[in-house]
């Protein structure tokens, strides 16, 4: 199965920066109807062909994604997503 593995550096407390998974979490519940739960520091999240987290680490957040055989076509394009929102949530 291809994977995503992405780590974006941030200067946010860690307040900010787990409001800011919040966030995010609530977004992709809103528009992909993904199942997200806070487990310690990160956030699993799970949909049809896509299985993940996002883990709150100190100074940067760490995505990792397993895609399904169908999602594993879009894989450059979700990655560029990913990197996009996390440029403008995390600074």
């Amino acid at each position: 199965m291809p994977s995503i593995d992405i780590r974006h550096a941030h200067s946010l407390s860690p307040d900010q920066a787990r409001q800011a998974v919040e966030e995010v979490a609530g977004k992709l519940s809103e528009r992909f109807g993904v199942a997200c739960e806070w487990c310690g520091d990160r956030v699993d999240f799970n949909t049809s062909g896509v299985q993940g987290r996002i883990a709150l680490e100190p100074g940067q957040v760490h995505v990792t994604a397993q895609l399904g055989l169908l999602m594993s076509a879009f894989k450059g394009p979700i990655e560029t997503e990913i990197r996009r929102v996390l440029a403008e949530r995390f600074v």
